[in-house]
């Protein structure tokens, strides 16, 4: 602090206020504001949402101590605002790729998205300050759970699931096709 009472900017070789430079720096934004891109935005919102939802736990779950558990049940949480129709294993039309009639079978959340929210919310992480040892985004626990749900949905809609085999000098071979057919 200064003689006339305020505070100086850190690390400026002038003597203008700390508060001088937050106005100049509030008026630059609003005289231009950042347009993030789509993606940008999203990862925004997604990130907004997860910590609403940890808000919103009883008790509250500060973002500190979330874990890899936190994650899940917010992915499963999610699954009640899905679009994808999810057959299950006693439902007619299990394994069917385009069911004649409609079911009773529930709508998830399909894989593709769920893919990417994660790693949407994987790097918002650790934009906002998380470790990468400790992003529970990044958890092995993530990608076993995303893996069953790709396979889980895939099978329930018939699509055959190609997976690469590496060689073992670590080359790619041809994928193969392994398919489920019911009769």
């Amino acid at each position: 602090m200064s003689s006339s009472g305020s505070h100086r900017a850190e690390g400026s070789s002038t003597n203008i206020p700390l508060d001088y430079h937050l106005q100049h720096q509030q008026q630059q934004q609003q005289q231009s504001p950042v347009t993030l891109s789509r993606y940008e935005s999203q990862k925004r919102r997604d990130w907004n949402t997860f910590g609403q939802y940890l808000k919103n736990q009883r008790p509250p779950v500060p973002l500190s101590q979330c874990n890899c558990n936190h994650v899940l049940d917010f992915l499963r949480y999610l699954d009640q605002f899905g679009k994808t129709k999810v057959h299950l294993q006693g439902c007619m039309f299990y394994g069917q790729p385009e069911p004649p009639a409609p079911c009773t079978c529930p709508l998830r959340q399909a894989w593709g998205s769920l893919d990417a929210l994660i790693g949407r919310l994987r790097a918002a992480y650790e934009e906002n300050g998380g470790s990468p040892e400790t992003n529970p985004f990044a958890s092995g626990s993530i990608r076993v759970y995303l893996r069953e749900v790709r396979e889980c949905q895939a099978k329930a809609r018939g699509i055959p699931y190609k997976k690469k085999k590496k060689t073992p000098k670590g080359n790619v071979e041809e994928p193969s096709t392994s398919s489920i057919h019911f009769s």
